[in-house]
């Protein structure tokens, strides 16, 4: 193979700024991740005995073949329920400093636990899930398996922590832009460079860089101008309802943008189907700018560059229902 070309200036303010995806999988707080725990976190991720319905699985809004999301405005939950928030991609969610668009679960063993729960999405309870688990055998000998230290290891804690450790396999290294932060300047177009350095000096890279770039902040949505009611529904105030802090209104975490180019709609509200759209909007909600053309498709062309190697599952066989299984709830539009 040819030498990468030498290093210029625009990579090395680059190098400084952001990360390359890693290669291998990422440690994980308080969580070791081992071979048994990720081969039942991916069942468990695929289960949609987990729902109360029968019929929704993490995979359903999380889906692996699309990017790591739905490509939905909104998330479709039990009874047909729209839920009030764009599904945030899983991929590389590991490397986030929170998860949800508000930050409220502080890893992905916390978030794991909310969709289940919620009335507006699997509608289950921590009770349900565990009964459901029990009553497979193979469920209950591959708990024992990657929790062998525990004496009853079949609980909604463990199942969060398995999904966890999956997820956590769900990175997407070797995208363009990362061959080019690992030295190679012929890895990104020139087109790809001018965006580049136009997210560089524009001061887009100030809410998304590190390794995701993005997910390791809160940020108001309109910093300098807030968006129409369209994009920006005024009666979801983010992070407020985490916080309670007045000052927090209108605040989210910064959108990872890795492969962003496959998770359309865009913003919380999932108002924005078009990447470029979404470039003009930000340009002026939160630098004030306002983009012309020729620097929208720029940025737009940088963004499809970080666009990474699809995780590769294989999708999982589950065990049978028993005459013990919960039996499933009928999904009654609501």
């Amino acid at each position: 193979m040819a030498a990468p070309a030498h290093a210029d200036d625009l990579m090395d303010e680059a190098k400084a700024l952001f990360k390359p995806i890693p290669h291998a999988v990422p440690a994980v707080k308080n969580n070791a991740i081992t071979r048994e725990k990720v081969e039942l976190g991916k069942m468990l991720f695929f289960e949609p005995r987990l729902s109360s319905s029968h019929l929704i699985s993490c995979n359903t809004c999380h889906n692996l073949s699309m990017g790591g999301d739905d490509n939905l405005e909104t998330s479709i939950g039990h009874g047909w329920q729209k839920g009030p928030r764009n599904a945030p991609t899983v991929l590389n969610a590991v490397f986030n400093i929170a998860q949800f668009w508000d930050g409220r679960a502080e890893d992905l063993k916390a978030q794991a636990k909310g969709p289940v729960q919620a009335g507006v999405e699997m509608a289950s309870t921590p009770e349900l899930v565990v009964k459901t688990l029990k009553s497979m055998p193979e469920y209950v000998e591959r708990f024992k398996r990657a929790f062998p230290n525990e004496k009853d290891p079949v609980t909604f804690d463990n199942m969060a922590m398995a999904i966890e450790a999956f997820e956590a396999t769900l990175i997407t290294p070797a995208s363009p832009f990362d061959q080019y932060l690992e030295g190679n300047a012929n890895a990104l177009t020139a087109q790809q460079k001018q965006g580049l350095r136009l997210f560089i000096d524009k001061g887009c890279a100030s809410c998304h860089a590190g390794v995701n770039l993005g997910g390791e902040g809160y940020f108001p949505f309109g910093v300098v101008e807030k968006p129409g009611a369209d994009i920006l529904p005024a009666d979801d105030k983010g992070r407020f309802t985490v916080t309670k802090t007045a000052d927090e209104q209108y605040v989210f975490r910064a959108a990872p943008l890795r492969n962003i180019a496959l998770t359309a709609p865009y913003f919380h509200s999932g108002k924005v189907w078009s990447l470029e759209q979404a470039v003009a909007i930000m340009g002026e909600s939160q630098l004030g700018e306002k983009l012309n053309d020729k620097e929208i498709k720029a940025i737009t062309a940088f963004l499809e560059s970080v666009t990474g190697e699809q995780p590769k599952v294989e999708l999982p066989i589950l065990p049978v229902s028993t005459k013990t299984t919960p039996q499933p709830t009928a999904m009654i539009p609501r």
